[in-house]
This record gives structure tokens, sequence and C-alpha cells, in this order.
């Protein structure tokens, strides 16, 4: 047996436990079923969850709360709430629930695109509300950028880490050494020892910032319709490039259309990281959002040259 010594000062980790735990919840759902003879039977569910707002927003993970009849909320001082779904994003499993109370303690949020492998980060959850506080489990960020398939779909651009995350602390935070989250808690790989993954904290925040705001989850538009460029089709076209994206049709009245885009332009980079093909677009200005400014670079017969678009949510 290795034993794994994590070289750091643990007044740290206690401080940084401390300072997230009063934000950490448990979350307990009631799903209804059918059994054989199609009767109605209650099926109980737990999680964990994290507050992100004092208003009572609270974030797990939607496959915690998918289909549920009912939803409580413990909160780290033992009160229990009704909580309601306001909000999902089901392509990064993430849920925002509800909770009729205010100046809750709200906890603080990291940069995930700061992240490093070998980053030292705590997984916290708090999966029976029992007194005494939650679970904790100490470990390192073992890889970045993970794809990883689940019951209802593919999760991509995942942190991996060694921290043991334990059935019922989903939807806990995973957090840095300074207290801050870094990533919602979503899934361990069962016959495999020491892998567990997390969502990063700032596709976390654009979700949320979209409920919050909308009620629901926007995707931004940019209004073109569009076909990756292969060097079959640069060269039928004799096209100027063999990479990025073609337009051949602009909406009237988009971002794009008044931006000056046109029938025949080549996407090819996008705030500087390049697009080879229609679905490296749509994950970048996925990452920039509704209301912030794409700065595209633009291929126009032989010519290249830049245009800044402001994305809109998808009409």
């Amino acid at each position: 047996m290795t034993l794994v010594v994590i070289p750091v000062n643990e007044d740290k980790i206690i401080e940084a436990v401390d300072k997230v735990s009063r934000s950490v919840v448990n979350v307990s759902t009631v799903k209804l079923i059918h059994d054989y003879f199609y009767r109605v039977m209650p099926i109980k569910g737990m999680g964990s969850g994290v507050i992100v707002d004092e208003a009572g927003f609270i974030i797990t993970n939607n496959h915690v709360v998918r289909d549920s009849e009912a939803i409580g909320v413990t909160l780290p001082d033992g009160s229990m709430l009704k909580g309601r779904v306001v909000g999902v994003c089901a392509s990064i499993d993430i849920a925002v629930v509800k909770v009729n109370a205010q100046k809750l303690p709200a906890a603080e949020l990291g940069d995930s695109d700061k992240l490093r492998v070998g980053q030292i980060v705590l997984a916290i959850g708090n999966p029976f509300g029992l007194a005494g506080g939650p679970t904790v489990t100490a470990g390192v960020i073992s890889a970045l950028n993970r794809t990883i398939p689940t019951e209802s779909g593919i999760l991509e651009g995942l942190i991996q880490t060694d921290a043991a995350i334990n059935p019922g602390n989903s939807g806990g935070p995973l957090v840095d050494i300074n207290g801050r989250v870094i990533g919602i808690n979503t899934a361990i790989i069962p016959y495999a020892q020491g892998i567990g993954f997390a969502i990063p904290i700032n596709s976390v925040k654009s979700c949320l910032t979209d409920i919050v705001k909308y009620g629901r989850t926007l995707k931004p538009w940019l209004g073109v319709t569009g076909i990756t460029v292969t060097e079959r089709i640069a060269d039928y076209y004799e096209l100027a490039t063999n990479r990025g994206v073609l337009v051949v049709k602009v909406a009237s009245g988009s971002p794009a259309y008044r931006a000056g885009l046109e029938v025949g332009d080549i996407i090819v980079s996008v705030n500087g990281e390049p697009v080879g093909s229609i679905e490296e677009l749509t994950t970048l200005l996925a990452k920039i959002g509704v209301g912030g400014v794409a700065k595209l670079e633009v291929v126009r017969g032989r010519i290249s040259y830049p245009v800044k678009v402001v994305l809109e949510g998808t009409p």
C-alpha cells in the first residue's frame, strides 16, 4: 500500500474547509416510478449542493434532481427548506435550485481557467445532512479537459482528480486550497481507484448567469449557417484556405448581418483561437456567451480581415 502525503500546511486545509462548509448543503429528492403492476412507487435520492448566491440560489448536478417530484435542501445549520429547479444546463449536468431564503452564506467562486495539473484540491459534500458538517477528501488535479460518456450524453472539458468523490457527494464543490470553488463534483468511475471528475466552475458561472437573469439558458447566436471547410471543398471552390467555417447564409438582422459578414466569407479564428469546424466555432462562441464580443478573423476572397461581433441570445 502506498501512502500519499499532501505537501501543504494543515492549517491551510482546515481554513479552506471552514470557509466553504457553511455553503455546502444536502439535496434530497423524491421521484415517482411505476412498478411491474403500474403502481406508483416513491424513490428517495440524495446528493450535495453549494450555495452560490445569498438570495437562495444553489448549484447541484442535474442528474441529482432530474425528474424529481419534490426537492428538500438541508442547510449547514440543520434547517430544511423546500427547493425548486429554476433552470438546468443539461449539457454540463448542472441544475440551479432555488430556496425561499435570504442572506445565505454564498461560496466564493474561483477561476477554473487558471487550474494546473498537480494543484491541491478538496472535494466537499453533504450527502446525508448530518450534524457535524460535510465530508471532505483531499487530493490533486490529475488532468484537465477530460471527456467522459454518461447515461445522458458526453461531458467535456472536465477536471480529473484523485480526491475521492463518494456517492452522494455529486453536486458538491471541488475547492482549491484557498477555499474557492473551482468545480462541481459530478462523476466517479466505480471500477477504477482514485478517478473522479468535476465540472469547471467557469462553465457553471455561464449557466448560472443565464438562469438567474433570463430564467433559462441562452446559447450565443452569431446568425450564420455554415459548413466546415475541408481540403476537398477548398479545392473544388478554389478557396484561399482549407480550414475554417464557410458562411452559406446570414440571417437578416442578426449580429453577423450587422457586423457585415457575407455569404462566401470563411471564419478562421475566434478571439485568436483557430476554427477548424462548425463544432469548434460553436464551442468558442459558447465560451464567450451572450452579450460577449467575438473577434473574428474572416477570409473574403484572398484577403483576411478582423470583424467584431456582439453575440446575442438565440431568438
